[in-house]
């Protein structure tokens, strides 16, 4: 068929099902001899990739500047977006395609993209507020919602027109429609080039590329572009007008590729000014071939049976009635969401909004990512990473998957590395997570979820190496120079011992050993001792070589010995607190420190322990970090019974200040009542002490012991009752045995109850019986 005699001006809403099916059926009927499409002329060389079978939409053409990656703009495309569905149909027909909209080097340059289209990239202002015509339109329809009235017009069009009629004719009556609103408001522009507002400058550029698209291709075009600029677009303008109100703009190096977008990207909450509140509906809406709601109703059903919802086919069907009736009492021509969502409300979830929540967010919204073909353009760091995610078998997807790693096993190991190299790139694509599997320091566990941002931050950081090795390395070495604290660098040294980085690492412990050297508050160093310490435990773990780091945290181990107890001196409640959390930190990290292959191990633990009893008995110090380490040295067996019982009645004596005393008991019997249900010397001290408090005194200290023990569960509460009121160890059997033998328990075993146990022990040990006696 012949062209049309002029352009065919083809105005869309972006992300419409309805629309896409519009153009379609537009191009079938006019046959253009090319297709020019609102969008980054800079894609130009990338449209033939979106024929390519390994392109799956959703994705998006990504922009940035050549020496700032980090200011970039992103234009998101799906299946069901009207631009994607002429893109594709230009390339089935071999039409040529162009886009025309401004170019991503002009509207970078302005700090921001260039219209409300483009999605902002992280740290990039979002567009400004500006007119939705279709709110306008909808309003002069009687609609208060502008979703709904575009759903009823267009997207249940499910023809692309009106029957057997001209395809071209909802454009025409768009594009008046839109005149009108131009006419009443304006361009709605806010700022651009020249004075002129964003819409203007952008248009002139549409029209300078259309006329010569004209001159090449002649009059037979489509244009498909957003709604609002089709006045414009057909507007007589004079090329010197236009190239004027272009002259002058701002410019800078772009660079441009296609990258894997989300559904859930595309929803409006996500700061996408062209977005849509439910982009899995219009999906579906796109590619269900008939009877969309029958299908969406068993869409629905099918996913809240796999989460244990009772849903049955007699569900579905009423469900389906309902959804039709309310349509009919609405006068829409077809249910729309707020229909299938209300009867999927009533009948699948009994009026319950917490399975429809589970509906809205795996249906409504969804969590399809897509993907781009391997021979799309892409910087070295980025084809690194795909090929480390394909041997690993780590796919990226959109939804939050959780994974557990045993760092023993190779591949895991390899896994758990490129995951923290990538956090220490800026690639936050893994999160650790707390392992449900257990404690030990071989077990991993990362929550992982691909976000289309994190497409930037790979651009971002390959200006540090091509490789995701190289690259960390390199960026671990800027870090090491640039910190200033010295808790900064205990930290950076953890990451490339977890992220296997040792080339960078003695870098890190050069700048780690200065930093130790100038630093002379013993509350830094104290703070940065537990990561030195960690860094040791899972180096052995993951059999990297941590002599030096073995040596640095020895020395500052050394270093806050000296200076805590002087540290610990004249502080405020605030400051004692934190002062106090710092103990608690140094001593766990002595007892992980104390070990074989550590520079002075020998006697450390006694060294801490000496630190600990000048804590524990020097006058003025604050009450908590006092009782603190009463507790510690009891808990390590340094403590006598009878001094821990001393020191608890000083601390807690009549002349003591309340305050005092309170911080004091808090500090010792800080870590939660079980500890004194499980522990009878522990309830024993506490017990004889308070039975030792004079009448006179002991309502005075009532107040104190209200305020510590009500921190406490209530069910240790009442386990601790029932503990006193079985009275003291002579009148409780089990006690009284106890002073014969173990505390708290009976001095003869009894071993058919203890040989019961052996089974479950052995499963849990993972060992098998010897001998037939099955012990």
């Amino acid at each position: 068929m012949s062209g049309p005699a002029a352009p065919a001006l083809l105005g869309v809403r972006h992300h419409g099902p309805g629309s896409a099916r519009a153009v379609v059926a537009a191009l079938d009927q006019c046959r253009p001899g090319a297709v020019l499409i609102e969008g980054p002329p800079e894609a130009d060389a990338l449209v033939h990739l979106a024929a390519e079978e390994g392109m799956r939409p959703p994705v998006a053409l990504l922009a940035h500047v050549s020496d700032d990656p980090g200011r970039a703009a992103f234009w998101p495309f799906a299946a069901f977006s009207p631009e994607w569905a002429a893109l594709r149909w230009a390339l089935a027909h071999d039409v040529p395609v162009r886009f025309i909209d401004l170019p991503a080097a002009n509207s970078l340059a302005a700090g921001g993209p260039g219209g409300e289209e483009p999605e902002p990239a992280p740290g990039d202002p979002h567009p400004a507020p500006r007119l939705d015509p279709l709110a306008a339109l909808a309003g002069a329809a009687g609609y208060d919602d502008p979703e709904r009235w575009w759903e009823d017009v267009v997207e249940h069009a499910r023809d692309g027109g009106p029957a057997g009629g001209d395809a071209l004719a909802p454009f025409r009556a768009i594009a008046e429609a839109m005149a009108e609103l131009r006419t009443a408001y304006g361009d709605g522009g806010d700022g651009g080039g020249g004075g002129a507002g964003r819409d203007t400058v952008r248009e002139a550029h549409m029209r300078l590329k259309l006329r010569e698209a004209r001159r090449e291709f002649g009059d037979g075009i489509a244009v498909v572009c957003g709604a609002w600029h089709v006045p414009a677009l057909a507007e007589k303008r004079t090329v010197t007008a236009d190239r004027q109100l272009l002259k002058g703009l701002p410019k800078v190096k772009a660079e441009t590729v296609w990258v894997p977008w989300t559904h859930r990207r595309l929803s409006r909450h996500s700061g996408y000014g062209a977005g849509i509140t439910s982009p899995g509906w219009y999906g579906h809406l796109f590619h269900a071939p008939d009877r969309p709601v029958e299908r969406w109703m068993t869409t629905v059903a099918r996913l809240l049976r796999e989460e244990d919802h009772p849903v049955s086919s007699a569900h579905v069907i009423e469900a389906v009635r309902l959804a039709d009736t309310l349509a009919a009492l609405r006068g829409r021509p077809l249910a729309g969401l707020t229909e299938t969502t209300d009867a999927i409300r009533a009948v699948m979830c009994e009026g319950s909004d917490v399975p429809l929540a589970l509906v809205r967010d795996r249906l409504v919204i969804g969590d399809v990512l897509g993907e781009v073909p391997d021979s799309a353009p892409a910087s070295p760091l980025q084809r690194d990473l795909t090929r480390l995610q394909r041997t690993l078998r780590l796919k990226p997807e959109a939804a939050g998957r959780d994974w557990e790693f045993d760092l023993r096993k190779d591949t895991d190991a390899t896994r758990s590395r490129l995951l923290h190299r990538l956090r220490l790139l800026g690639v936050g694509w893994g999160e650790p997570v707390r392992s449900r599997g257990g404690l030990g320091t071989f077990r991993e566990t990362w929550r992982l979820c691909w976000e289309p941002e994190l497409a930037v931050r790979l651009a971002e950081a390959a200006v540090w190496g091509t490789t995701v090795e190289s690259a960390a390395t390199a960026r671990a070495q800027s870090l090491a120079h640039e910190a200033k604290a010295l808790a900064d660098v205990t930290t950076l040294a953890e990451q490339c011992l977890l992220a296997g980085l040792g080339e960078a690492l003695p870098v890190v412990m050069r700048a780690l050993s200065e930093r130790a050297a100038l630093d002379t508050d013993v509350g830094h160093l104290a703070q940065a001792l537990p990561a030195l310490v960690r860094s040791l435990r899972y180096g052995d773990v993951r059999r990297t070589d941590a002599t030096a780091l073995g040596e640095v945290a020895a020395g500052l181990a050394e270093r806050v010995f000296v200076g805590l107890p002087a540290a610990c001196s004249g502080l405020d409640a605030d400051a004692a607190a934190r002062m106090r959390e710092h103990v608690d930190a140094v001593h766990q990290a002595v007892g992980l420190l104390a070990g074989p292959g550590v520079p002075g191990e020998s006697g450390m633990r006694e060294r801490w322990a000496a630190v600990l009893t000048v804590l524990a008995g020097r006058d003025g110090l604050p009450g908590g970090i006092r009782g603190r380490a009463a507790r510690l040295l009891l808990d390590d067996g340094k403590l006598a019974e009878g001094e821990a019982g001393r020191l608890m009645g000083l601390a807690l004596s009549a002349g003591a200040a309340p305050a005092d005393a309170a911080a004091w008991i808090e500090g010792f019997l800080g870590g939660g009542g079980s500890l004194l249900i499980h522990d009878p010397r522990l309830l024993a001290l506490v017990d004889d002490w308070l039975t030792g408090v004079p009448p006179d005194a002991f309502t005075g200290v009532l107040p104190l012991l209200r305020r510590t023990f009500s921190a406490f569960e209530a069910g240790v509460r009442r386990a601790l009752g029932e503990q006193v009121r079985r009275g003291p160890a002579g009148e409780d059997p089990d006690r009284a045995a106890g002073e014969k033998g173990i505390p708290g328990f009976g001095a003869v075993l009894d071993e058919e109850r203890a040989e019961a146990v052996l089974p479950t022990m052995r499963l849990l040990l993972g060992t098998t019986p010897t001998g037939g006696t099955g012990r």
